[in-house]
């Protein structure tokens, strides 16, 4: 099947995957299409199969990621989906071979990407990077890791930023969540869902959009796209809706 590239002449036209036909999302949708446009000058890459569904992959180069890493020379693997009747059968593969193909066009050190201990929800997967030869360099609070594979034997070793390995941020009290629009869920379920869910349970809510790509490489855990912490302390990644906001802050 077609891969296609997205870029500033084709975005408008074509769907970017995740919340296709979601009317709750609209604003976010909107917002990631915005947000992509910006990126694009400074070398970010969306790639997708040219069918109806999240079958993608974005990367960039480290330095213009959006992740508190250091990773001088190094793409970064930012989001990467193969999801329902799309999987197995080697679509993720492909759309990989993409990334290691513009990494080495343009004489990379390597590929990184931030993955979880155990298989986390709006994460990418550990075990396919495994697969792919990669090597764990740097882990952070409380289940984050940094693997990588490095296409040269004296190329340096990639690490969080020390900011964003206590998992603790500067909000101490009540809940806290940070969000970009990276991803077009968050609009909708930061400000709407999250804000009616902790207003209803009673739970004080501090909102916090990072604006900037400085802000994002500053953030206090690696999962910048949407963190929520609780009294200072990360609690998770997944995008609460009033369900999953009772597993993971209470009732």
């Amino acid at each position: 099947m077609q891969i296609v590239q997205l870029t500033e002449e084709n975005i408008l036209d074509e769907h970017i995957c995740c919340a296709i036909s979601d009317k709750k999302c609209r604003d976010g949708y909107n917002a990631k299409k915005e947000w992509l446009k910006k990126q694009f000058k400074d070398g970010y890459v969306f790639k997708k199969l040219n069918v109806r569904g999240k079958v993608f992959i974005e990367y960039v180069p480290a330095e213009k990621g959006w992740v508190p890493v250091e990773a001088p020379g190094y793409m970064l693997i930012n989001c990467f989906w193969v999801s329902g009747q799309f999987k197995n059968q080697g679509h993720g593969k492909d759309l990989y071979q993409e990334c290691v193909n513009d990494a080495k066009d343009q004489d990379k050190n390597g590929i990184v990407v931030v993955v979880g201990k155990k298989k986390q929800p709006f994460m990418s997967e550990k075990k396919f990077f495994q697969k792919q030869g990669f090597e764990l360099c740097d882990i952070a609070e409380p289940y984050f890791e940094l693997w990588y594979k490095p296409f040269k034997k004296d190329a340096p070793v990639p690490k969080f930023k020390e900011i964003a390995k206590k998992g603790e941020c500067d909000v101490k009290e009540g809940l806290s969540v940070y969000y970009t629009n990276a991803c077009p869920f968050t609009e909708y379920y930061v400000n709407t869902e999250l804000a009616r869910v902790a207003k209803e349970k009673g739970f004080k809510l501090s909102i916090n959009k990072l604006e900037t790509r400085e802000q994002a490489q500053n953030h206090f855990v690696p999962h910048t796209i949407y963190s929520v912490f609780h009294d200072g302390k990360f609690v998770t990644q997944h995008i609460l809706n009033e369900r999953y906001f009772e597993r993971f802050i209470g009732s």
